[in-house]
């Protein structure tokens, strides 16, 4: 197989492989002996499931996340360098987008080496998808900050320029505060903005529901988020 940095996508959930990735993922993760990850126990455990004949024992694993130092991630891409290909791999959905796998992607873009993304889950472009938003211009903006009145503040200024500029806003919550969030955003923004939820997408679970704030708080169908990753999107 050629030889390149391929950005491996995993499932968002319990979804079974075959649902979410292509039959060419498992072939070309066939052909990769060395992977960069953000947890190894978790990648092992991906790989299994991609196939089980996989021999976990004859790969070499390297971890990437908060913790790891620069230093350490400048070597992780001399196998590549050496001719052999390499494997990105996420805790879940696509390498890169909003995980730090993006810092060894912008290393081998440095060195000229080839970067190959494979298709696969991405938890961003499918909530915009089934929102009914605009899909042309929007923005991911991660975690919202904690302090209440710095987050009131974000969440009232990424709703101007929802309606300022026609720009679709994402954003995340940890999933115990889920609840928290959405009461925050009925209490902070205009009746007749937008809101999506999106949560367990592409799972069993799989919820995807947009109303206007003033719909929202007269809401009645809203399941358990607690413990499910959820992506939030305002739109005018």
């Amino acid at each position: 197989m050629e030889t390149a940095l391929y950005l491996i996508p995993v499932e968002l959930g319990e979804t079974p492989v075959s649902q979410v990735l292509p039959e060419y993922n498992r072939q070309v993760i066939l052909g990769i002996k060395h992977f960069i990850v953000e947890n190894v126990r978790s990648a092992r455990r991906f790989l299994k499931r991609v196939d089980k004949s996989i021999n976990i024992d004859e790969l070499t694993f390297y971890e990437l996340n908060k913790h790891t130092s620069p230093k350490d991630i400048a070597g992780y891409l001399d196998a590549l360098q050496q001719g052999m290909p390499m494997g990105v791999i996420s805790e879940a959905g696509c390498p890169a987008v909003a995980d730090p796998g993006a810092d060894v992607v912008a290393i081998a873009q440095r060195r000229g080496l080839k970067v190959v993304p494979l298709v696969g889950p991405s938890s961003i472009i499918l909530s915009v998808m089934g929102s009914g938003f605009n899909g042309q211009s929007f923005a991911f903006n991660g975690y919202l900050p904690i302090e209440q009145g710095e987050r009131t503040k974000k969440i009232k200024a990424l709703e101007t320029r929802a309606y300022t500029e026609s720009q679709t806003q994402l954003f995340i919550e940890t999933p115990y505060r889920n609840h928290k969030m959405i009461e925050e955003l009925c209490a902070t923004c205009r009746p007749q903005t937008r809101l999506c939820v999106a949560a367990g997408i592409t799972c069993e679970n799989e919820y995807i529901k947009t109303r206007t704030i003033q719909d929202w708080k007269k809401a009645k169908d809203l399941p358990d988020l607690s413990k499910t990753p959820c992506i939030f999107l305002i739109y005018k």
